[in-house]
């Protein structure tokens, strides 16, 4: 897919090479035909045209690959091949996979799925899957079931099937990326919450805000929604009834967002986001991404210092890897409220300081088991404006 006005190609996540390699094999498995390309819908609505590569066929197994392309995103795991195992289940294996899932039924079908080689497997709380499964997170689980089960809606078949995700060069590409630190071993994550891979070359990703942000502006909008990505689109949506998607995604360049937003004319802007991109800009990192600094923890610890926690508990947060399992050791100590309402007002220094006097900027963080962690005094009443109609915002109106 190309992007026209900077010709950026956009990939496909492995989360939808996943479910593209599965779809292929069920297909296989249940006609006894062979199939070199299959078509998948991602959750971003966008189809994804897959050509399916090692084809092993047998009676009861049959195994294929999609080979990742992550467009014009500088990703470690462009050119890996993410293969799909699908084989027939038996009733009488239980409800319940070797991952602890209950199995996805519909009609009669059931759809059990497993990571194998080269998929890591989670070893710390506090991230998208529990301990003990394979680094597949939900999304991508969910497109797999999907695209499985229209199959046997379409075979008119009624029974179990196991589908084995495996990307045998996903042990040399882990050391690539940040899993064993989060406490992923064995692999890489598959991964994906839209099913598209944006382009992430800084230029480009800097032009696609730009364009969103003058779009939003020649609507004659005063003020702008800004969000890292979708990460917590369900809770903005259950919570506050508010779409993230319809918010411009600065992904990490948060400052360069503020900086265009005041260039464009705009009066402010409203930021919303997960707690793990955030708690950065609370140490005055304005580029969230991992390779400008992580120091994720320590600010969380020094937040909890600073809120009265002790010092195990500071190290508890320090020896951890995720900031949703940092902000549960908080909430143990009791001292979680105060620590994000420290952060929140650091957060608030930093983007009013790069944002200026003339600029309102407001802010609201949450994380994907809590929930709703801090927010500014006006986040609440600009979100509600933004919400209504943003053409027919004013200053006047909505200063806290």
């Amino acid at each position: 897919m190309t992007e026209n006005a900077s010709e950026v190609r956009f990939g496909f996540t492995t989360g939808s090479c996943a479910a593209a390699a599965a779809k292929a094999a069920t297909y296989m498995l249940l006609t006894g035909k062979e199939k070199y390309e299959i078509t998948i819908e991602t959750p971003k609505g966008i189809p994804y045209h897959a050509q399916i590569v090692e084809i092993t066929r047998q009676e009861k197994r049959v195994m294929c690959a999609v080979i990742k392309d992550g467009g014009s995103d500088p990703d470690v795991t462009t050119g890996c091949h993410v293969f799909a195992e699908v084989t027939y289940a038996s009733a009488d294996e239980g409800t319940e996979s070797r991952e602890g899932e209950a199995r996805s039924l519909t009609e009669g079908a059931w759809v059990e799925i497993e990571g194998g080689e080269g998929v890591g497997r989670v070893t710390l709380p506090g991230l998208d899957q529990p301990v003990g499964n394979a680094a597949i997170n939900h999304v991508p689980r969910e497109m797999i079931t999907k695209e499985v089960l229209e199959v046997c809606k379409i075979c008119d078949y009624q029974g179990g099937l196991r589908v084995m995700i495996s990307v045998p060069e996903g042990m040399e590409l882990a050391n690539k990326t940040f899993n064993p630190r989060l406490g992923i071993v064995g692999g890489i994550s598959i991964l994906g919450t839209s099913g598209i891979v944006e382009p992430m070359s800084s230029k480009a990703l800097l032009d696609t805000i730009r364009v969103e942000l003058n779009q939003k502006h020649a609507l004659g909008m005063e003020y702008v929604a800004v969000a890292p990505g979708n990460y917590g689109l369900d809770f903005m949506k259950q919570t506050y009834d508010y779409d993230l998607d319809k918010s411009v995604k600065c992904s990490n360049f948060i400052g360069d967002t503020i900086d265009m937003a005041k260039e464009l004319g705009f009066s402010g802007m409203l930021l919303t986001g997960h707690i793990g991109k955030l708690i950065k800009v609370s140490g005055g990192i304005m580029n969230t991404h991992s390779k400008e600094g992580d120091c994720r923890m320590e600010l969380l610890a020094a937040a909890g210092l600073k809120a009265g926690c002790d010092g195990e508990t500071a190290r508890k947060i320090l020896e951890t890897a995720v900031t949703e399992e940092g902000i549960r050791i908080l909430r143990e100590a009791g001292c979680d409220a105060k620590a994000m309402e420290i952060v929140m007002e650091r957060i608030l220094f930093f983007l009013r300081k790069r944002g200026g006097e003339d600029f309102q900027i407001e802010c609201m963080t949450y994380c994907n088991q809590y929930g709703l962690l801090a927010k500014s005094d006006g986040a609440e009443k600009l979100l509600a404006l933004l919400m209504a109609d943003q053409s027919f915002c004013r200053k006047d109106n909505i200063r806290a």
